[in-house]
Parts: C-alpha cells; sequence; structure tokens
C-alpha cells in the first residue's frame, strides 16, 4: 500500500499547467489560454465583489470586470506576486481594489478598447444570484463565489465527461444527489425516479465522486501557484473528505 506520502505526490504532482505561468508567456496566444482559466473561475466573484463592495452598478460592474481581465492579459500583471505571503485568490482580490481605486487607468483600457468586450460573461445570471445584503462581508462572500465557481466549472466538465463516455446515467445520479437544492434524497429513492437498482446508484455516485474530485483538482491546479498552496486549498474545499 501506497504511504500517505506517496498518495500526495500522485494527486498533486510537481508538473501543473498553471494560468500564472501561462499568463507570464511572451504568446499572446498562451496567455489568453492564462486568462480564460482565470475568467472561468473569477469572473463571477469579480463582479459580484464590484456589485457589493464598491456599489458598482449592474453596467459599471460589468465594465470594470471587462477592464481587469484585459489589464490581466497584459503581461506581468500579477509579477509582484508572492505565494509565500497570500493565496492567490486573496492577492487577485486586492489586485481588483487596487485596480478600481485607479478609475482613471481602469477608464482609459476601456477607451482603448472601445465597445468591445474582452470576455463574454454573462452579467444576468450572476445579477439574478445577487442579493445586496447590507451586511455582507465581500471578502467572505467573493471566496465563497470562488468556490462556487470552482465546483460549478468541475461539475460541468463532469457532466461532459461522462456523456462522452457513455455513462450518462453516473451524472443523472450524482445529480440527483448533490444539485437538486434540497435534502439529499435517499439511494432507494434515486432508483425509483431513475428506474434502476440501487446498486446502480451506488456504483454511479462513487464513479462520479471520484470523476468529479479529480475535475475540480485539475481545475484548482491551474489557478495555485504552489504545489503547497493546491494542497491547502484542496483541505479548504473537503476534497479528501469527498
Amino acid at each position: 500500500m501506497a504511504s500517505k506520502a506517496e498518495r500526495s505526490s500522485s494527486e498533486f504532482p510537481k508538473t501543473r499547467l498553471s494560468a500564472l505561468v501561462a499568463l507570464g508567456s511572451e504568446d499572446p496566444a498562451v496567455r489568453r489560454i492564462g486568462c480564460e482559466t482565470l475568467v472561468e473561475s473569477y469572473w463571477k466573484p469579480i463582479y459580484k465583489h464590484l456589485r457589493i463592495k464598491w456599489r458598482r452598478s449592474p453596467a459599471e460592474a460589468e465594465d470594470l470586470t471587462q477592464a481587469f481581465f484585459a489589464a490581466v492579459f497584459e503581461k506581468r500583471f500579477f509579477q509582484n506576486y508572492d505565494p509565500a505571503k497570500a493565496r492567490f485568490r486573496t492577492y487577485i482580490r486586492g489586485s481588483l481594489d487596487h485596480f478600481v481605486q485607479d478609475e482613471k487607468k481602469a477608464a482609459s483600457r476601456l477607451k482603448r478598447g472601445g465597445d468591445a468586450s474582452f470576455v463574454a460573461i454573462e452579467v444576468s445570471s450572476a445579477e439574478s444570484e445577487l442579493e445586496l445584503a447590507s451586511d455582507t462581508d465581500p471578502e467572505a462572500l467573493f471566496d465563497l463565489e470562488w468556490k462556487r465557481s470552482l465546483f460549478a466549472s468541475a461539475t460541468e466538465a463532469l457532466r461532459a465527461d461522462c456523456e462522452a463516455r457513455g455513462k450518462g446515467r453516473h451524472f443523472r445520479v450524482f445529480e440527483a444527489y448533490y444539485l437538486s437544492g434540497e435534502e439529499p434524497p435517499s439511494y432507494a429513492q434515486i432508483a425509483e425516479s431513475l428506474g434502476i437498482a440501487v446498486t446502480d446508484v451506488t456504483n454511479s455516485l462513487s464513479y462520479a465522486r471520484r470523476q468529479f474530485r479529480r475535475f475540480v483538482i485539475e481545475k484548482l491546479r491551474a489557478l495555485c501557484a504552489t504545489d503547497e498552496e493546491l494542497r491547502l486549498e484542496a483541505e479548504m474545499l473537503g476534497l479528501p473528505e469527498l
């Protein structure tokens, strides 16, 4: 049996496809890939942070979100980031706050870009989820939205993977158990609703959990600067118990 250290090494390999590495590339196409990786997990946390902390209107928050990612695309935007001092999601939130404070620079970047959007975002979906509660803590909300975006992206990856592998039933079981929005139904209830055996529910759910965890770690790996940060974020997300 592999030791704990050996299992950790296999789950969190040294070689990672990091968005931070891509963003430092001389090749604009590679930087675009890095930026798109950040957009996938961060645009909603950023948009909602602008709405709640900075009290920007929907149009202003959308423009600033676009401007921020346009700045991220520029080479060396995160060159001063030190992973020994902060996790990247904390650093990116601080970078956003500094960016918003420099309104003139943000406005200038938007003007240079014209009316074109730098990234495709669905503001209406973010607005439908938004609750402008006066007691909402912006920093805590940013982290919560980051987690939600990460899990939503991994869920979509799981759905696509199950469909591609002819394992649609596995995703339907996962969806019924985890995404119903209510208390998880019993295995017997899921089996009855899908017309399958309880053992099929057990096996499908076991497979989907493993795959979901794999997709979360793959996406998390691209958003962390170091292996240690990856381990800490995975622990915070409760992945060992998933």
